[in-house]
């Protein structure tokens, strides 16, 4: 990459707005978001974010897409790449005291189980069948968690009566905060469910766990709220079978990230 050209893009990143737009995409990846979602989430002016899609889209750091009537904007992940790799490679000579995170990435463990969580707001639908349905199918691959940024403290009826009619044990499930997990194992992986956790701040995790956007809809309060949940089971369960048969003791941190975004786009 052209020095100017990586000066050009690391300026458009310096202004807090567009950095703030563009954190936000990057949470969904590999999904996009109408500006419509953007602004509300960001509380930013049509007019005044219409300037920070622009000029980020001017550099190359985004995509637009448009489906029907909606434009969809999403993070340009070749862009992003290539200026990270100048920081590396160029500016700091690819100094293994500071790049070998980034040059190697972190190699899946092959003797222990994983750690995964399922991470949603209230804890109470998505991300609970989410923990039961890996515990279920992954066997003693993997540690199933789940947890919320603003649990409810209960599991809807819909969530357990969809587990029951599936043959799958529901005693000992709880909605729980995500910071009762400060203290417990490392994470290896996060995938998150909803939209809302998708944008949290201040989230902890130990560790470096590879994370990935996996939104479903929220079934609770939909019209026909017994159909929703049965999407949703369907949804997730296709996806946890498709990652229960990943080879992780073979995939390096960034075929994962792909492997996980992948998985995201399923469907029932």
């Amino acid at each position: 990459m052209e020095t100017s050209r990586a000066v050009s893009r690391f300026a458009a990143l310096g202004h807090p707005g567009r950095m703030g737009v563009f954190r936000l995409l990057m949470r969904f990846v590999p999904h996009g978001m109408r500006p419509t979602e953007i602004g509300a989430e960001l509380g930013l002016k049509p007019n005044t974010l219409s300037h920070y899609l622009s000029e980020l889209f001017e550099q190359g750091l985004v995509s637009v897409e448009r489906s029907g009537r909606s434009l969809f904007y999403s993070v340009d992940l070749a862009a992003t790449e290539n200026l990270v790799q100048f920081l590396v490679d160029d500016c700091c000579r690819g100094r293994p005291d500071l790049c070998g995170p980034i040059t190697k990435g972190k190699r899946r463990r092959s003797d222990d189980r994983l750690n995964v969580l399922f991470l949603c707001s209230g804890n109470s639908a998505r991300s609970i069948c989410a923990e039961v349905l890996l515990r279920d199918i992954g066997g003693k691959r993997f540690r199933s968690f789940s947890a919320g940024t603003s649990p409810t403290g209960r599991i809807h009826s819909g969530t357990l009566a969809i587990l029951g009619r599936n043959g799958h044990e529901t005693s000992g499930l709880a909605s729980k905060s995500v910071r009762t997990l400060v203290d417990g194992p490392p994470m290896d992986i996060v995938l998150t469910v909803c939209d809302r956790a998708a944008v949290a701040d201040s989230i902890p995790h130990k560790g470096r766990p590879v994370a990935s956007y996996w939104g479903v809809p929220d079934p609770v309060g939909r019209p026909d709220e017994n159909e929703a949940f049965r999407e949703t089971y369907a949804t997730l369960r296709r996806r946890i079978e498709v990652f229960s048969d990943l080879p992780f003791d073979a995939l390096e941190a960034r075929d994962l990230q792909r492997q996980l975004d992948r998985i995201g786009t399923l469907s029932s």
